[in-house]
């Protein structure tokens, strides 16, 4: 039990979450991030359902790496997370459907996503599966984390709502309080993810040399 959460492992876990996040770091899954998140809504599903694909698609490859001829190995990668991408699909569909509507083609997309094909190459196909499992957990951990973040501050600014509750008061606008219509907008999330870019790197001091 104390190997399966030694340091390494927890490390390997707890990386993407502060100091090699894949997305304000790594700077991988950029496009999601701007076109999800202006609801916080779909932005915490396509986090979570990134997140368990990546997970389970690290532990399968994980497991094929020593069978998996070299020259097939990246579409033998795009077959897994293809197959799982078309399960999270249906499942969002039979019980989420109204969010799997908001997400439109994005869920689909996530087959194509950098960070998926980046970790499964980069850590997958070298390391055992319990540690592919704990990687690909917090890789997703790390990329849902900044969708949130972004997505609360446009639905909050730019909608007056989170999860679509009311959460400005109906008197601020009567005191003349308007949304700002820019925060609903894709470029507004690309500042947002530059203001997070450089808040970790201000906070980090060994992030200012990358």
């Amino acid at each position: 039990m104390s190997q399966l959460f030694s340091k390494k492992n927890k490390e390997v876990f707890m990386a993407p979450l502060t100091l090699d996040n894949p997305v304000t770091i790594q700077v991988l899954g950029i496009c999601s991030a701007l076109a999800v998140t202006a609801k916080l809504e779909p932005a915490i599903v396509m986090g979570l359902s990134v997140t368990v694909i990546l997970a389970f698609a690290n532990v399968i490859i994980s497991m094929l790496r020593k069978t998996v001829p070299n020259r097939i190995r990246i579409i033998v990668q795009l077959v897994v997370v293809a197959s799982l991408v078309t399960i999270v699909s249906e499942i969002l569909k039979a019980f989420a459907y109204d969010v799997s509507v908001q997400l439109s083609v994005y869920v689909g997309l996530i087959i194509t996503n950098c960070i998926l094909m980046g970790r499964l190459e980069a850590f997958a196909m070298a390391n055992a599966p319990w540690e592919s499992f704990l990687d690909g957990v917090g890789n997703g951990l790390g990329y849902a984390k900044i969708l949130i973040i972004v997505a609360f501050f446009r639905e909050l600014l730019g909608s007056g709502t989170l999860m679509d509750f009311r959460i400005i008061p109906e008197v601020v606008y009567e005191w003349g309080y308007i949304n700002n219509g820019l925060m609903v907008m894709p470029p507004m999330a690309l500042i947002i993810c530059a203001c997070v870019i450089w808040y970790e790197r201000s906070k980090h001091k060994e992030l200012q040399e990358k």
